[in-house]
């Protein structure tokens, strides 16, 4: 059971894995998005489907009709990747050796929703996947074993879920079969150490410019590609939403004027005051187009030195 992209090299690795027999894959059900409100199936199932693989779109894993369906299939072991749903003590009996996880920390550290996210904006400089027991408790059950991996400097979260997908799968069915076929046994956590990063939310991505330039270059990589770090410039015919896709941190500048004001722009980007040092936005969405260098939205949207960007429309606050 899967929903987002961390789970795709996972499934693709049980499908193919010759000591796995993968006998059903489960996600959330189809969600409208866009502006249009399309229906879109989420990244595992379409994945999955394209494979040929029936998936079935489950709005609760607890009803008795899911129920009845997992002690049909008489499973030994059920993995969860990046799913979205809770588990309830009685689903997790079901499987005849296991329920498995697979969360992107290292375990304790960073439980719940938002863990590659949350490893982005704390800043730190490694990761990993943790292969834990499901229990009823948030992310709380012992680990059988855990793989590490760094986060290099201006990575966004894109990327690390996918390298972090990718070493979740390198490791899979391995790690399977020595806990279906040799025993294998977890090792509780250690809660006192416990860290959470919770569910992102879409107000997560209004900038703002009194932080340091570093903790909000953190934020572009951790808010890519959702909800992206957004602020609000001044247009032609009015103000217009930004969301900035790549940026730098210069050093050295101690703004003597408003945090947020435009400092310099050209050909390198656009250069605005923080609340320590400056950010140079070089990459960015205006609302209504496609991604573009800083650069060119300027030859169309010039923005003279000393402008206040602002953190909002008026009246969202």
């Amino acid at each position: 059971m899967a929903s987002g992209k961390l789970g795709i090299p996972i499934f693709d690795a049980l499908r193919t894995h010759p000591k796995v027999s993968l006998l059903g894959v489960g996600s959330q059900p189809d969600r409208a998005a866009g502006r249009k409100q399309l229906l879109l199936a989420t990244p595992v199932a379409s994945h999955a489907e394209a494979q040929g693989f029936k998936v079935d779109r489950i709005a609760s894993v607890n009803t008795p009709d899911f129920l009845d369906q997992l002690r049909r299939l008489d499973i030994e072991l059920l993995v969860v990747a990046s799913f979205g749903q809770l588990l309830k003590p009685e689903l997790l009996s079901i499987p005849r050796v296991d329920c498995l996880n697979v969360h992107a920390s290292l375990l304790p550290r960073f439980r719940g929703a938002s863990p590659i996210n949350m490893a982005i904006l704390r800043g730190d400089d490694k990761t990993g996947v943790s292969f834990m027991r499901m229990e009823a408790g948030l992310d709380t059950g012992p680990v059988f074993c855990q793989y590490e991996m760094p986060i290099p400097e201006h990575e966004n979260a894109d990327n690390l879920e996918q390298r972090l997908g990718q070493l979740a799968a390198d490791h899979i069915g391995d790690v399977i079969w020595r806990i279906a076929r040799e025993g294998l046994q977890p090792t509780p956590q250690l809660d006192a150490a416990a860290t959470y990063a919770r569910k992102i939310k879409k107000h997560d991505g209004a900038i703002r410019w009194d932080l340091p330039a570093g903790q909000i270059l953190r934020m572009i990589l951790a808010y890519s590609p959702w909800p992206r770090v957004a602020a609000v410039v001044p247009a032609g015919k009015g103000p217009k939403r930004i969301q900035i896709t790549d940026a730098d941190v210069v050093d050295g500048v101690t703004p003597v004027t408003r945090p947020g004001t435009v400092l310099a722009q050209g050909r390198d980007g656009l250069l605005v005051a923080c609340g320590q040092n400056a950010l140079r936005i070089q990459r960015l969405i205006p609302e209504g187009r496609a991604e573009m260098k800083a650069d060119d939205f300027l030859r169309g949207n010039p923005i003279p030195n000393g402008t206040i960007l602002e953190d909002f429309f008026p009246g969202e606050q």
